[in-house]
């Protein structure tokens, strides 16, 4: 583990390098793990989100910002956030489970940033938390359209073929790699009438399918 590249990819030196080991740690690794720091980070995670979307989005509703939380903290965003930065290969792991493919499970990533940002907000309270929740999060947060209302890609395709009396988009499962426990799929996405083909990857089927969806998104946004 080296603090520092970590404190650089997150956007904050923890003052306290243990608990940065803590929020590293698997239980897998030790009793010191990063489970409550896991738990607190979670809670901490939702409400700096909504904020940020509070004061970034006035004219959003209750149902529209709760939508777009949805798609910003979930387990496949935080995974890949935490494959960004290349957090798994800074995690403490049991022997077994790092042979298992451990640092690369999508729900050990996601747990990971999670106790991140709670030990961030023990180290250095509610702002540092905030610090490095813009950082990871930031991205996502400047890309969010308040024109789609937190539609997730699927939807907002769906919603334009409909509109334009096109036959729903096709989803077609091309093939999955990987073992069991970290598999990644790869799905196409078709809409025949117009001469579209994309192909979207992701940890699972749904992922795939929205990453698919997105990209079909943008090509007939450009159009």
């Amino acid at each position: 583990m080296d603090p520092d590249l970590i404190g650089s990819r997150v956007g904050y030196a923890f003052r306290d390098s243990s608990l940065l080991r803590r929020a590293l740690t698997h239980r897998s690794f030790g009793a010191d793990h990063n489970e409550r720091l896991e738990f607190l980070g979670d809670s901490i995670l939702n409400c700096l989100v909504a904020l940020e979307l509070y004061e970034r989005f006035p004219q959003l509703t209750e149902g529209e910002l709760s939508r777009v939380r949805a798609n910003l903290v979930n387990q496949q965003a935080l995974q890949g956030i935490a494959r960004g930065i290349g957090l798994g290969e800074q995690l403490l792991l049991g022997e077994g489970e790092m042979k298992s493919g451990g640092a690369s499970r999508p729900s050990i990533l996601a747990d990971a940033v999670e106790a991140l940002i709670g030990a961030a907000a023990v180290d250095g309270g509610f702002p540092a938390a905030r610090q490095v929740v813009r950082a990871l999060l930031g991205p996502g947060l400047a890309a969010v359209n308040p024109r789609v209302s937190g539609k997730d890609a699927k939807t907002r395709l769906q919603e334009f073929a409909q509109g334009r009396g096109l036959a729903l988009p096709v989803y077609t499962l091309l093939g999955t790699s990987g073992q069991a426990h970290a598999q990644s799929f790869e799905v196409q996405c078709a809409i025949e009438e117009l001469g579209i083909r994309t192909e979207g990857r992701g940890g699972s089927r749904r992922a795939a399918e929205q990453d698919a969806a997105g990209k079909a998104m943008m090509l007939v946004e450009s159009r």
